[in-house]
């Protein structure tokens, strides 16, 4: 009987020691980020300069490694962590505005359900176009110079986020002609510098890493910004970028004021809240703990605390901070919707200008 008593006493120990155990992440080890884009490009550098903070800020302080498994626009690699991650923290994910464009226009591809996974944080991000100096523009206002001229831009597809950008190019009457196929934004940059495309443009991270030493050195040409949100919605300069006219404005000053008000452009709003204002997003799979969430969400909220990470972050991230917990929630609830009406006018428009199929 005492022996029975003393193995009892010992399970239920167990059990108790477990359940206060409930913040626990993976093996307490290495954490795997999964990032569905290529080295380089504005996803990447964002993961890379944001895993070891995070990993210093979970219990027992992993190593958080970046994993790339680029394909399909990034869906192989989106819709890889929705089935088949585990959700003990040990595998967190990421999504950015090309995933959400493929949500929003009801791909049938997609797999994965924003509502499903686990919000970790949610960053705002911005985008900067720019221009090959032979090209012989300088700024916005000289637009009218780039009629006439060949003009090649390297896209990851037309229904990728790269729809905010052809979409601007259609509103400004500007034939950029898309070359389909890139593997992400650091795949379009290459091809810029390559002189294969003479039209490009980089979320904010990739932006002032990549290209900002380009327009030093003379071989690139910032023309405008996609813009960035007010606390009302409205679209106003990047913060980041403030010298640069957001496109709303040059669209405005080219076709006059009028143009804010119509289908086309509430369409363009519509897309550019939903793959910028909330652009990158960590998550954690379906049916992960909540106890499991709270711990990456307070390590989040502790390396927006970091004296290193203050100092570092304008210089990648922009003036973007993570947003976590209810406010990102708000957020991505809020923008990863999309009228029917709309989804309807994108979808003939994509058919009718590139062949290109809602499927």
């Amino acid at each position: 009987m005492r022996r029975q008593t003393t193995l009892l006493l010992s399970v239920l120990w167990l059990i108790a020691g477990s359940s206060c155990n409930t913040d626990q992440v993976g093996d307490n080890s290495r954490i795997e980020w999964i990032i569905p884009y290529k080295e380089g490009g504005g996803s990447d550098i964002w993961a890379r300069f944001l895993a070891p903070f995070l990993g210093q800020y979970l219990p027992e302080q992993p190593t958080v490694l970046v994993r790339n498994v680029p394909g399909g626009g990034s869906l192989k690699g989106v819709n890889w962590f929705y089935q088949q991650a585990p959700n003990d923290g040990s595998v967190i994910g990421h999504t950015s505005g090309s995933t959400a464009m493929n949500y929003l226009l009801g791909d049938s591809k997609v797999a994965y359900r924003y509502d499903d996974m686990k919000l970790i944080f949610a960053t705002p991000t911005g985008g900067v176009l720019y221009i090959s100096p032979k090209l012989g523009v300088s700024n916005y206002q000289e637009l009218d110079l780039l009629k006439g001229q060949k003009l090649f831009y390297g896209s990851q597809g037309a229904t990728s986020l790269d729809i905010v950008p052809i979409l601007a190019f259609y509103l400004l009457d500007l034939d950029i002609k898309p070359v389909f196929g890139m593997k992400g934004r650091g795949s379009g940059r290459l091809s810029f510098e390559r002189g294969e495309a003479n039209v490009d443009y980089q979320t904010t991270s990739a932006y002032l890493k990549r290209v900002v030493p380009l327009i030093e050195e003379g071989l690139a040409v910032p023309i405008m910004s996609w813009g960035s949100l007010d606390e009302e919605g409205n679209v106003i300069r990047d913060p980041t970028v403030p010298d640069l006219p957001h496109f709303l404005e040059v669209l405005a000053w080219a076709k006059g004021p009028e143009i804010l008000e119509t289908q086309e452009v509430k369409i363009w709003k519509s897309l550019f809240i939903a793959g910028f204002a909330c652009q990158k997003l960590a998550l954690l799979p379906p049916g992960t703990p909540d106890s499991i969430v709270h711990s990456w969400q307070e390590a989040t909220r502790g390396l927006m605390k970091d004296p290193k990470f203050i100092d570092n972050a304008p210089k990648v991230l922009g003036g973007y901070m993570p947003i976590v917990g209810d406010k990102g929630e708000k957020l991505i609830k809020e923008a990863l919707q999309i009228k029917p009406e709309y989804r309807q006018w994108l979808t003939d428009w994509l058919y009718d200008t590139y062949q290109a199929k809602v499927q």
